[in-house]
């Protein structure tokens, strides 16, 4: 029987094209608009590393001086001082660690066609590529021997390697970068984590768009002394040159653990409570604002990658969905409204009104299924003409196989609900009544 009611809601959509014509059009347009910024919202906000963002932490602290200082006020630290980071570095805590930050160098590139440029790339330390999974397809990273010796060694991505040396293995050959040479010892496969999490303060290019060109180790960049390339806070004087960076509490690295297990959080916390009590009794950390641990998604979210503005406007296109359903509501009313005799007809037959509910019921599904395949044609135009706004949300107006069968969901589900209280209307009709009147 469901079969035949499908087979006769395909047959009802020609009954009367015009005002079939308006529900299927009122609804792909709801549907295009709320799937359109649904999905930027959705690709802002997915999981970069699903296999162990629950295992990935940040930790945030805050050795702010106590000048100034509310208690119970949200931590605008964001990074560490170098001290902290050296100290995690030796620390037994968790499975890994590494340090990261952004630096910027001058390549003098051995081919005469090739200019000399500056690259931005990252120095960080050797369980960088291990901990977030990052792909080779040449070579490896470098060992925590080579880490601790400060070996002048360099991963670069496969657009740099490309570009400085075409097909050929770049491994082994040297780069002269910044007055000093570095040995090639791996080239990245495809690696592009949307949002780039591990990069999402200062990264090059944006939280969603944009490529590390290079990776040298973080030691190495410390003894030839490369600085930052990326924000700084100092809430003190510093000693002079790089050195005085490096001695100070100036904030300016980001630092990662990796842990075994999700539940190993509540002993890493604890470890970095203690910490910053050792340090306290040396005079660092005066506030004794509470200590931070987030995994990714927390970590995502404690920097608000997903924008306001996102937000708004997917509210904004589920409101305007709304108003959609309304008109689809009404042309359903209209359209029910004329089929009285119909029913009539039937419910004298020995219709019940269960058969009458699911034969509308099926008809507003069917307008729904092919509200939904207009919807997702507008849904591409809607993305596209969103991916000409700029570089960003090129890389983010890009639907996935979730998007394309929400949409459908999305469609069916809207036009089910708009066809509720037609449908019901419907089934309320007095066969004694309607045959009376014919």
């Amino acid at each position: 029987m469901i079969q035949y009611y499908f087979f006769l809601g395909i047959r009802s959509l020609r009954r009367n094209p015009v005002l079939t014509s308006l529900m299927v059009l009122t609804l792909a347009i709801g549907v295009a608009a709320s799937v359109s910024t649904l999905t930027i919202l959705h690709m802002m906000s997915t999981d970069p590393i699903p296999s162990k963002s629950d295992r990935l932490f940040v930790p945030v602290m805050d050795n702010s001086p106590l000048e100034g200082y509310v208690p119970g006020a949200p931590i605008e630290e964001t990074q560490l001082s170098y001290p902290d980071v050296t100290n995690f570095l030796k620390a037994d805590q968790g499975v890994r660690r590494a340090a990261v930050y952004g630096v910027q160098m001058t390549l003098e590139p051995s081919r005469p066609d090739l200019r000399v440029a500056d690259i931005q790339g990252l120095a960080v330390s050797a369980d960088y590529f291990a901990m977030f999974e990052v792909p080779f397809s040449q070579g490896q990273g470098w060992t925590n021997a080579e880490e601790k010796n400060a070996a002048k060694v360099v991963v670069l991505s496969q657009t740099l390697s490309e570009k400085l040396f075409g097909k050929e293995s770049a491994l082994g050959k040297r780069l002269r970068m910044q007055n000093n040479e570095y040995q090639v010892i791996g080239v990245l496969g495809k690696w592009n984590p949307l949002p780039r999490f591990t990069h999402l303060i200062n990264g090059s290019g944006g939280s969603f768009k944009g490529e590390d060109e290079f990776y040298i180790p973080f030691n190495t960049a410390a003894v030839v002394e490369i600085g930052p390339s990326g924000s700084m806070w100092c809430h003190g004087p510093m000693g002079a040159g790089f050195k005085g960076i490096l001695a100070s509490d100036c904030t300016w690295l980001q630092f990662w653990f990796e842990t075994a297990t999700a539940s190993d959080h509540t002993k890493l916390l604890n470890y970095l409570n203690a910490y910053t009590a050792d340090q306290k009794k040396v005079g660092r950390y005066p506030r004794g604002a509470p200590n931070l641990l987030l995994n990714v998604k927390e970590w995502m979210s404690f920097l608000k990658i997903v924008r306001d503005d996102s937000k708004l406007s997917a509210w904004l296109a589920f409101g305007f969905l709304l108003l959609c359903l309304v008109n689809t509501a009404g042309l359903l009313l209209a359209k029910f409204s004329v089929r009285s005799s119909e029913v009539g007809v039937r419910r004298a037959l020995g219709a019940s009104r269960a058969d009458i509910f699911m034969q509308f019921f099926i008809e507003t599904g069917v307008i729904g299924l092919v509200g939904g395949l207009f919807g997702l044609v507008l849904s591409f135009g809607g993305l596209w003409l969103i991916s000409r706004q700029s570089g960003e949300m090129a890389v983010l107006a890009k639907m996935d196989w979730n998007m394309l069968v929400l949409t459908f969901i999305l469609a069916v589900s809207a036009s089910v609900l708009a066809g509720l209280l037609p449908t019901w209307r419907a089934c309320q009709v007095t066969p004694a009544l309607q045959l009376k009147s014919q």
